[in-house]
């Protein structure tokens, strides 16, 4: 089954209503107000390439931002109007932790037919226009987003950064961007991935003494019933309406974009065994999916009834080192050792990244070449997969049938896995371990539900991306799961904290 082409768009992409306002409580919140959108499934399949290209990036250890494949942006989730100069020109930009620069339309952008549909910025209209002129370009694809970089002041409600340096588009190639809802893009990530070296709007921010605290949360209103009220984000802390409990931190273990340590992947209470030794995370408030190693998101899938594409590679090593596999396991070889013994992986390849916080630029960052190859990839799945089914005493013949019906679910990198809109009362909760702690998302907070009555189809949120170490296997957690999880960015204590949504 595949989508019309005339689908309705998921309601979840977000749209621009800023206000700011001093907490009823005294403690100088600075809130950023966000309403709904809907997001067609371009989008959603934007999502999809915008996780692998950022996956690509972190396995081949190349953080620097200028690789960010902009033109992947169309999957933006939420966003709010930024004011640029004296008196503020009004622009919406994607809020996104993922990226660190500030860029926005200009009005020298003569040639690029996405300019003549967006707000464009005009220095000559502001008294406090300061000249810089230093070449800007984030590549993408088969072109760039072009331009310079200028310095003004950039207001956010009432709260005003001044001298912000900011990169004026004068090139935005393509038709992705005309279609855009959206302006610019303003990221919330660290300096170490912000082209040109430029400080971050959150740095200045943070210099100028305009917030009480060096925090910044999001709530993400998943409510598709209301209209409204999309979400929230706050500078300077948290509101504790967005919330329930206490929130669990785990410390930023890279910095560049908001990574940290995370544990085991359950499937319906039970281990998914591929995180088991540890995996990494990224909290992502610029896409919309969940992405994470594509072993996983095949028991996933299997366990959710998605249909994905068949996997001829991963069916043809069953075939011929099943047996083998299973042989070795009870054998009570090392799991990691078994595709090495038989031939399909260089020993060594499973090695953890390092425990400190570290640069995404460190050099020391490199991918070992045994794990990129998709054939030791998908054997090391399979061992995973027959591990579990021997623990569970199962037979020969049972597991057999098990990494065939496993295989059969592994996701299409560029695909969607659909599922049965009328099943999600009996598919399983799937709960990632952060910090100790079980984080449980339900069938209706993974599950994306594209159009309505009987033309209505529902998308398997889930995304295989394999990241190989030292950088994975990673998680990268969009707006799904930050949606059933208030999540609070601290940035003076380096740590990603998340407690359940009121």
């Amino acid at each position: 089954m595949g989508f019309s082409r005339n689908s309705v768009a998921v309601v979840v992409l977000l749209s621009a209503l800023v206000f700011s306002a001093v907490d009823a409580s005294g403690e100088g919140l600075r809130r950023v107000g966000l309403k709904k959108k809907s997001v067609t499934l371009q989008g959603l399949r934007a999502a999809r390439t915008r996780l692998i290209d950022r996956g690509m990036r972190l396995g081949s250890g190349n953080g620097e931002e200028d690789d960010v494949p902009l033109k992947n942006y169309m999957d933006a989730q939420y966003y709010g109007e930024i004011g640029v100069g004296s008196p503020p020109q009004t622009f919406t930009v994607v809020f996104d932790t993922g990226s660190s620069n500030l860029w926005v339309p200009s009005s020298k952008c003569h040639f690029s037919l996405a300019c003549y549909f967006h707000h464009k910025y005009k220095s000559s209209k502001s008294s406090t226009y300061k000249e810089d002129g230093t070449g800007f370009a984030i590549r993408y694809g088969t072109g760039s987003m072009e331009g310079f970089l200028s310095q003004d002041d950039v207001t956010i409600g009432d709260v005003t950064v001044s001298g912000q340096v900011f990169a004026e588009a004068t090139k935005e190639p393509g038709l992705v961007f005309v279609v855009a809802k959206f302006d610019g893009i303003l990221g919330l990530g660290f300096k170490e991935i912000s082209v040109n070296r430029v400080t971050p709007v959150w740095y200045n921010m943070l210099d100028q003494g305009l917030v009480k605290e060096p925090v910044f949360s999001f709530w993400l209103n998943r409510d598709a019933t209301d209209q409204e009220h999309g979400g929230e984000l706050v500078f300077g802390g948290v509101d504790p309406k967005h919330f329930e409990g206490e929130h669990t931190y785990a410390p930023v273990t890279r910095k560049g974009y908001w990574q940290f340590d995370m544990g085991d992947v359950l499937i319906g209470g039970r281990s998914s065994g591929f995180c088991k030794g540890g995996c990494s995370a990224i909290a992502d408030s610029g896409t919309s999916l969940l992405a994470g190693p594509s072993g996983i998101v095949a028991e996933i899938n299997l366990a959710i009834g998605a249909s994905g594409v068949i996997s001829n590679e991963c069916k043809m090593i069953v075939q011929e080192y099943g047996d083998q596999i299973i042989e070795l396991l009870l054998a009570q070889m090392d799991p990691i050792k078994v595709c090495s013994q038989i031939g399909l992986c260089q020993f060594g390849s499973t090695e953890q990244s390092e425990p400190d916080i570290a640069s995404v630029l460190d050099k020391d960052a490199s991918v070992t070449s045994g794990k990129s190859d998709p054939v030791c990839t998908v054997c090391e799945m399979t061992v995973v997969w027959a591990e579990n089914q021997l623990r569970e005493n199962h037979t020969r013949e049972q597991i057999d049938a098990y990494l065939n019906q496993v295989c059969e679910r592994l996701p299409s990198p560029n695909g969607e896995s659909l599922v049965n809109c009328n099943s999600l009362e009996s598919m399983p909760n799937i709960a990632f371990t952060i910090s100790g702690k079980e984080f449980v998302l339900t069938p209706q907070d993974y599950v994306l539900k594209i159009g309505e009555g009987a033309e209505a189809q529902c998308v398997s949120g889930f995304l295989g991306l394999d990241v190989p170490p030292p950088a994975g296997p990673l998680w990268i957690l969009g707006d799904i799961f930050m949606g059933a999880y208030h999540s609070v960015f601290d940035y003076g204590n380096a740590k990603v904290g998340f407690a359940k949504v009121a």
